[in-house]
């Protein structure tokens, strides 16, 4: 018996000391509470995310997986970032309809030259001036992502651009970028002979014919028709005035590319050039990624498109295009903010663009340009360059449809010729 009640004390005794144990934990807790030590429960966002950009997914989703690793460690916000990644020549529509319908997503892809304006004289986009972001931005691409002094989205890509080339084909040949159509003829025939398709066509999707529309006006502009984009927002202007640069081109290339166009998608069009079946892609180095996951030995060359006989209007195109703008109507602003900032952080951003493919554009990016960019830059330094005309969106909407409808052969020149003057003047409508 006494053995027994020896041991109902020992338990009694232990489970004494546990019950002091915890309660001098408890107590702990509740002091380090007490002084305010405790770490706070984490405050949980979802942003919404709309880039379109859906061939660049894995480099947006390593961005987006250490952006909410950084916000965790230094604000402690569980960030869950819905990703809304369209393909490019339906993202416009899709960005109207859910800002019509007051969908909104935090942070959303436009095109600097062709979209911003719009959407800042709708009142879409927010005043991002004081953002740490818009002090690094370089001076000579500031202004594209500017309106009225404000700085209103960070630019992830600055394009030089005109047609692309498989330089490997050139140089076995011979051959170098032509600077007139006269001269392009002649390439085309050495490559002919050559039994080389000279043209990759895909127009499966409407931006591809699209791009034939700011090559021209670009070029005309800074040319021989200076005041065109002038007029045609006065209503006093009309596409039949470049009809033949315009569609003398489109018709050469097509008269000399690969078959079944409308068939073919961008995707398609990059591996079947990266591949080497055909020496020139109308298209820009935003597929530079896509060409090389193709063929790492690509050789990628870029040149401006002559569209006449005056070499001085063979030049390239300058633009900024997708840039990332806050909503106005966000409700998590301050995370959007942090978003857009971290483009451009100083520890991430080289690596971001790097892996993008994407030219620098800011003042901490120490990247080397890509072989590509710094051929194109060539023509830049040497004054044989312009700024990416602007034009309706509704415009260049149109055109890519139009002349998908033209290739197919069922409409004529002077249908599209209307179709491009009637979509300008119903914009100028809109907008006056």
């Amino acid at each position: 018996m006494k053995k027994s009640w020896n041991t109902v004390l020992s338990a009694v005794a232990a489970v004494a000391l546990l019950t002091g144990c915890a309660a001098q934990e408890g107590g702990g807790k509740a002091g380090n509470q007490a002084s305010g030590s405790s770490v706070a429960a984490p405050k949980e966002v979802t942003l919404k995310v709309f880039i379109s950009q859906p061939r660049q997914k894995e480099q947006f989703d390593k961005f987006v997986a250490d952006f909410t690793a950084k916000e965790k460690a230094e604000k402690n916000i569980n960030v869950k970032v819905q990703m809304e990644m369209p393909p490019i020549d339906q993202a416009p529509q899709i960005l109207k309809t859910r800002l019509a319908a007051n969908d909104v997503p935090d942070v959303f892809s436009l095109h600097a030259i062709n979209d911003l304006p719009t959407y800042y004289k709708a009142g879409y986009v927010e005043d991002l001036s004081k953002q740490p972001f818009a002090g690094k931005i370089l001076d000579s691409v500031k202004p594209a992502v500017t309106i009225d002094n404000k700085v209103l989205a960070v630019p992830l890509e600055t394009l030089n651009w005109g047609y692309l080339y498989n330089k490997k084909i050139f140089a076995d040949l011979g051959l170098k970028p032509p600077t007139t159509v006269t001269e392009m003829k002649s390439v085309i025939e050495t490559l002919k002979n050559n039994k080389i398709t000279p043209f990759e066509l895909a127009y499966k999707e409407a931006g591809a014919p699209q791009l034939f529309l700011p090559l021209t006006v670009g070029a005309l502009v800074n040319t021989e028709n200076k005041d065109f984009v002038d007029r045609m927002n006065s209503d006093k202007g009309s596409f039949s005035e470049i009809k033949n640069q315009l569609f003398g081109n489109f018709d050469l290339v097509n008269a000399n590319g690969t078959d079944r166009a409308l068939e073919v998608s961008a995707a398609e069009g990059a591996a079947a050039f990266a591949q080497g079946k055909a020496a020139m892609w109308v298209n820009g180095p935003w597929y530079a990624d896509t060409l090389l996951k193709s063929n790492t030995d690509l050789q990628i060359g870029i040149a401006p498109l002559p569209i006449n006989d005056n070499p001085n209007a063979t030049m390239i195109n300058m633009s900024v295009s997708t840039s990332l703008a806050v909503a106005t109507g966000s409700k998590n602003k301050e995370v959007a903010y942090d978003f857009v900032n971290f483009v451009l952080d100083d520890k991430e951003t080289n690596e971001l663009f790097k892996s993008l493919k994407y030219n620098p554009n800011a003042k901490n990016h120490t990247f080397e340009s890509l072989p590509w960019i710094n051929e194109a830059l060539t023509y830049v330094k040497a004054g044989k360059a312009y700024k990416d005309p602007y034009m309706p969106p509704a415009v260049k909407d149109e055109v890519g449809k139009l002349l998908q409808a033209y290739y197919s052969k069922s409409i004529s020149q002077d249908d599209v010729i209307s179709g491009l003057d009637k979509a300008w003047k119903n914009s100028n409508k809109i907008n006056k």
